[in-house]
Parts: C-alpha cells; sequence; structure tokens
C-alpha cells in the first residue's frame, strides 16, 4: 500500500501499437491529475488494464490477471482497478467482469480514455462499479496530454477505427468506424516532437492507405507524407499498417521520393489462397498482391517488406496452405507476424463450422515458419559487410555489454557501443547474420 501523499498508478498494456499508444495517453492523463507511476502492483493506488481483443490468449491473460488482484484489493480496499481497451467494447465480456471480477471499480473503451478523469471523480463518490463505454465516437478529442514511452522516437494517431470488415477480425466492432485526423493537428504534433528532440514518427492506423477519406477537404495518405516530410528535426518516419487494396501507386512514388520515409513497409496478405481471401473478405487476390509486391521491389529495391498471415482459417484446405506458402517464396518477406486462427465471437468466420483442428493448424504453422526463417537468414546475410544507419533504442536486453538499434529498414541489430548514444542516429557495419537480428559494429 502506499503511505506517500503522492498517489501512484500501474497501467499494464496488452495488444497493438494503438493500445500502445492509448496508454500513453492514459498516463499523461494521470500524471496531469498528480499521479507518478510505479511498476509494483501492491503499492499502486490505480490500477488499469487496456486490453486486446484480437487474440485469445491475450483476453485469457486479463481474466488471469484480474483475478490475481483480488487479494491485493482485499489488503487495500482504497485500491482502484480499472479496465479498459477492446475487450471492454464487447458487452458479453463486460457481463462476465460485473458476474465474475465485482472488485473491478471502472470500466471504460476505447473512444472515451479522455473521460478518465471524471470516471475516477465519479468513482471516488459513489464507490460502486462504474461502466462508461460507447460504442463509437464520430470526435477526435485532441491535445490529450501524453507520456511517451522514448525521448526520440513516437507514435502519432492519423486515423482511428476500420471499414474493412475483415472476417476474422473484431476490430471495426471495437474501434468503430474509420476517422481521420486532420493533416493540421498531425502536422501540428509532428512539429510539437521535433521541437521536443523526438527524430522518429510511427504513423498509426488500422488501414492507414484509407487515409483522409471521411475529411471535408480531400488529403491523402501520400500527400499527407510529402507534408510531413517536410518537418524540420524528424528524420525519419514509419507508418502502419497498409491494406493491399488500398496502396497506391501515389504511395509508391512518395516512398521513392521523400528521404525521410523508412524503406520499410508492412503489407499483411494474410493467406495466399483466392477461395480463403474471398472469404476473409480481403477484397484482393494473390495475383494482384504479388503484382504490388513485384511493384514495390522494382521501385524500392532495397526496401523491407514485412507481412501478417493467418493460418487454419476455417475451410484451409492443404492446397489453400501452398498457396500461402508460394507467396511467401516469391515475395521474400524480412519477417512475418504469424498466426493461428482463433476464433473471435462476434465475427462472420467465428460462425463457420468449418474450423480447422488445432493439431494440422500447429503442423501448418511450423511449416510456415521454417520458409520464413530461411528466407529471412538469407536477405539478412546479403546485409553482411554493409553500412547501416541505426537508431540506437536501448541497452541490448541479452547483453549489458551491447546496444540494440533498429536500422531504416526495421531490423534489429546489436553492436558494443556507449550508453550515452541512445537516441542517436549511429553508422553501424554488418558482421553478422543471424535470423531475425544483425550485429555489427560502429563506424566512426
Amino acid at each position: 500500500m502506499n503511505n506517500t501523499n503522492q498517489k501512484k498508478y500501474l497501467v499494464v498494456t496488452w495488444g497493438c501499437q494503438m493500445n500502445e499508444h492509448d496508454s500513453e495517453k492514459i498516463e499523461g492523463i494521470l500524471e496531469s491529475l498528480g499521479y507518478i507511476s510505479t511498476s509494483d502492483k501492491e503499492e499502486a493506488d490505480l490500477i488499469i488494464y487496456n486490453t486486446c481483443l484480437v487474440r485469445e490468449n491475450a483476453e485469457l491473460k486479463v481474466y488471469g490477471n484480474l483475478g490475481e488482484l483480488k487479494r491485493i484489493k482485499r489488503e487495500n480496499p482504497n485500491l482502484i482497478i480499472a479496465v479498459c481497451g477492446c475487450m471492454m467494447q464487447k458487452e458479453d465480456v463486460r457481463k462476465v467482469i460485473k458476474e465474475k471480477y465485482s472488485h473491478v471499480d471502472i470500466i471504460f473503451g476505447t473512444h472515451n480514455i479522455h473521460k478518465l478523469p471524471e470516471l475516477i471523480e465519479d468513482h471516488d463518490q459513489k464507490m460502486n462499479m462504474l461502466v462508461d463505454v460507447w460504442n463509437d465516437s464520430k470526435e477526435i478529442i485532441e491535445d490529450l496530454p501524453t507520456k511517451r514511452k522514448y525521448d526520440f522516437k513516437a507514435f502519432i494517431n492519423i486515423m482511428y477505427g476500420c471499414n474493412n470488415f475483415c472476417t476474422y477480425c473484431i476490430v471495426p466492432y471495437t474501434r468503430g468506424r474509420e476517422k481521420s485526423r486532420e493533416p493540421k493537428d498531425i502536422l501540428k504534433e509532428a512539429k510539437r516532437l521535433s521541437e521536443q528532440g523526438y527524430k522518429e514518427i510511427t504513423l498509426l492506423g488500422q488501414n492507414v492507405n484509407s487515409y483522409g477519406k471521411n475529411l471535408e477537404e480531400k488529403v491523402s495518405f501520400a500527400e499527407l507524407l510529402y507534408m510531413l516530410n517536410d518537418v524540420e528535426g524528424i528524420e525519419r518516419i514509419r507508418f502502419m499498417t497498409s491494406h493491399p487494396k488500398d496502396l497506391s501507386e501515389d504511395l509508391i512514388d512518395e516512398m521513392t521520393n521523400c528521404d525521410k520515409v523508412c524503406n520499410h513497409l508492412h503489407l499483411p496478405f494474410q493467406s495466399g489462397s483466392d477461395r480463403i481471401l474471398k472469404k476473409m473478405n480481403r477484397k484482393y487476390t494473390k495475383r494482384q498482391y504479388l503484382t504490388l509486391v513485384d511493384k514495390i521491389r522494382k521501385a524500392i529495391p532495397d526496401i523491407a517488406i514485412t507481412t501478417d498471415i493467418i493460418v487454419g482459417f476455417p475451410g484451409e484446405t492443404e492446397e489453400d496452405f501452398e498457396d500461402t506458402i508460394e507467396v511467401v517464396k516469391h515475395s521474400k518477406f524480412d519477417s512475418a507476424f504469424t498466426f493461428l486462427y482463433s476464433i473471435r465471437e462476434g465475427t462472420p468466420a467465428a460462425k463457420d463450422k468449418d474450423q480447422i483442428p488445432d493439431d494440422i493448424k500447429h503442423t501448418r504453422f511450423n511449416r510456415l515458419l521454417e520458409v520464413l526463417k530461411e528466407i529471412s537468414l538469407e536477405r539478412n546475410k546479403n546485409l553482411i559487410g554493409k553500412e547501416v544507419k541505426v537508431l540506437v533504442e536501448e541497452i541490448s536486453k541479452n547483453d549489458s555489454t551491447k546496444l540494440s538499434g533498429r536500422t531504416d529498414t526495421n531490423k534489429l541489430i546489436h553492436f558494443e557501443g556507449n550508453e550515452s548514444l541512445i537516441g542517436s542516429i549511429v553508422n553501424v557495419k554488418v558482421n553478422t547474420a543471424k535470423t531475425w537480428t544483425l550485429e555489427g559494429e560502429i563506424i566512426e
């Protein structure tokens, strides 16, 4: 229990970069209220779990962690426990928490983070479980205080929500419809970060390629990138995620011409089978995806392309899976986020009776991983002897004598160097290539 006058908070986050950035805003709000951060549940006055609904494993972790808080709440009745994020957008999840986790004090969702101060005050007055979840919000709240994880790289939301309704995905139901921020607000945030010494920004959206479609004065994603490329002080611009059906010629031209936009594109393809892609509602074919990859590689030969792949989608046959392997071999991805399909209640795919047995899913998953490993190692070996620019991010998690950073192509590289280099961009010669990482030495 915290015995000092200053209250302490702990925020635990599951899920994507969007969730991570939401947590930065939550922490910024709390610190504006006078709270200070702690990593110790036992001494916290407020614990917030920011949840994810995309994978079943993340959902189960939340329930497990909430169960563990019962004892702490008994020992510290004044502790406030709040749960927010994508899980809370589902009525059946809220029902489970009300019935089984009555020690939770506040439930809020993805659309009303800005109301957190009001929710804490309302709870203090009523002292019973407070539930405030909005189905959607047409309004974008600007200028929320934000506690950034790093002081040299930062996330910037450029849009919220998704209109695609892929049949396996819960995001449109938890994040709502697409809403784009005004370019002037995005530029204002980027300039402010530059003035504070930030060197790299990552633009976030469920589908950045459809940025601007709901703005009164239409601005495309490529046009936004050109604007941001002119912001002095910002040296690197990243973005995710791109949907293949919306990736334009203008964006490829922009990536070719803008010196600050990193040579890395995350382009999920999910499945190589036209039949499965149609069931997924992805709105492109295998041939269209491969044509797009070829076009990008021709325009930007040094680009690193990464992707998302789902294994074991309902109805996936051996032939469908072989189509996926073919896409991987042709595209030569630098890395991939690979997922075993898991049922997400509330999505169309969850009702599909042709679910794939777990043993088949795992066998296919392992086969896919072997192909990806071989390609990733081959592409990393091509960098041996080359000099790359690296943003130094931290002391290596596995070797305290080394630093870790990321190349322009988003590859993780380890090298010896002084801790004072963290936050700067240095030249590193690649000496060793591993499957997912590189090793090198600083070039003075």
